[in-house]
Order: structure tokens, then sequence, then C-alpha cells
């Protein structure tokens, strides 16, 4: 079965609050298998935020939900608390990242890495589904394709159920990636995460720290169309719903969309694919 889901991220705002609520009650009318909330930038509003967010989710929206857990930036104390929250909300996904560095924001000392994590909720947590996060083109920091490999193969023997991919651009990245995992003996389904660039701010922000390859077709998108704002949408959320196509037709595992709050850019995404989810199925 080929899942489809979407990632959003808690406001810091309550007019973004608000936003959000809205944007939820608009991604639940699709119908996704699960929707994952992202962290912000310290424990008070993961505990307070994530969990918030995950609750309405999961219990107005009826909608599986998935609550990303950063690895350096939690003790075992604030794990156990924030997954006994969950509990209580019903909410038994997570999504376990090592996490990115932030200079203003302490590291904690128990989960070095994310594979970590992983195993101490699965020792003590077995009833949770857990998540990790991979890289089809290699984290940054990853020696090589192998040394990456590696890294995912002991998250997977941790206790990950499943693992989805930072964003890419190329398709054949996630295939040679796919490959790759097959050879290793990396046997859990695969999810390609795709995120619809649909301003010129985020394409370069993408360009400017990310390093996934970006094709000449992708390039000549944003040369063409930089200075008008409503055809470069369009034209990333064509570009998204073609790999999608490409990508459900090669028996991807599942669609996870990075949403960027934008539940429009999501709407016109299914509308285009939703067909395809029924026909693998």
């Amino acid at each position: 079965m080929t899942t489809l889901s979407y990632e959003v991220f808690p406001p810091n705002s309550t007019v973004g609050i608000n936003h959000l609520n809205q944007v939820l009650t608009s991604l639940r009318d699709l119908s996704p298998d699960f929707i994952s909330v992202t962290c912000n930038s310290n424990t008070k509003q993961l505990a307070h935020e994530t969990v918030r967010v995950a609750d309405y989710v999961e219990n107005d929206c009826q909608v599986p939900a998935m609550a990303h857990l950063p690895a350096w930036y939690l003790s075992r104390e604030d794990v156990d608390r924030i997954l006994e929250q969950l509990r209580v909300c019903h909410v038994d996904r997570v999504l376990v990242l090592r996490g990115d560095e932030r200079p203003k924001l302490e590291k904690k000392t128990d989960f070095a890495h994310a594979s970590d994590l992983i195993a101490y909720i699965k020792q003590n947590y077995p009833d949770f589904q857990i998540t990790g996060a991979c890289y089809p083109e290699k984290h940054p920091e990853s020696l090589s394709m192998v040394d990456e490999i590696q890294h995912l193969k002991l998250k997977v023997e941790s206790g990950c159920d499943q693992i989805i991919t930072q964003l890419f651009l190329d398709n054949h990245s996630y295939y040679r990636f796919r490959e790759l995992c097959a050879i290793g003996g990396i046997d859990v389904p695969i999810i390609a995460g795709i995120m619809p660039v649909v301003n010129e701010r985020q394409a370069n922000r993408i360009l400017r720290t990310s390093a996934v390859t970006v094709p000449e077709k992708f390039k000549d998108i944003l040369a063409k169309y930089h200075d008008h704002p409503q055809a470069l949408k369009q034209a990333g959320i064509t570009y998204a719903i073609d790999q999608i196509v490409d990508l459900v037709t090669n028996d991807v595992s599942g669609i996870h969309l990075y949403t960027m709050n934008h539940s429009d850019t999501a709407r016109q995404v299914k509308q285009n694919i939703g067909s395809l989810f029924r026909v693998c199925c």
C-alpha cells in the first residue's frame, strides 16, 4: 500500500495557531494516512506545542498523528514525560531525529545519536511506532554513501519501523538510495519526502542550505519565473506532482509532503495524484 501523508510545524503565535487549525481541518479532508508534527527550537515548546498539535490532529481531526523527537535536545526525563503525554492523547507514532545544530540551545547528553533514542523508545515504549529520517544524497556529515547506509542500518536495527527521506529534487537520487538500502539489508518502507517549491525565498533557501542535486529542469523553472510569483508557485507544484507520479509509478512505499503549513498546495497536489493511490492500493 502506498501511503500519502503531510508534515506541519507548530507556529509561534496565536495568529499562527488559528491558521494551523484551519490548515489541519483542510488536510483532514484530504484523508491522509498520517500527519507529522515537527518540533520548535526548545524542549518546552516541544512538550507544549508538538504534543498539543499532535493531540489536535489525532483527536479533533481524527487523523493519525506523528510527533517529532530531536535526540540531541532531550534527556531521558524529557522523553519519558513527552511519551506519557502522547499516550494520554492516544498518539502512538514518533519520528526520531538527531536534530540540527542550534547554537542557542544546549544539547543534552543522554542521546548522542538518533539510534540511541530509537533504541531507548523501542525498549521502554514498545507500543510506539518509530519512524527514522534518512538522506538519499547522504547527510552532510557522512563521509560517503557507504557510511550513510551503515548509520541508517543501525537506526533500523535499533527499532525503526519505517524511514522518511529528506527532500530531494531528482528522483534518480531516491532510486539509487533505495537500491543501496536493499543491498545493505535495510528492508523497512522508505517513504519519499517531497517539498513543493512555491516561492523564490523557499527555493533560495533550499539551494543555499540543502546538499541536494538540482536538476537543470528545476533551475530553468527558477530562471524563467523568478519575477512571476504565481507562475513560479504553479510551476513548483507541477514539478512536485511530476515527481510524485514517477515515484508512485515506480512503487514508492509512500509520499510525505512537506506542506510548510500551506494546505492549498497539498490540496492541488492531491487533486492531481489522488487517483494514483486508488490504483496502487
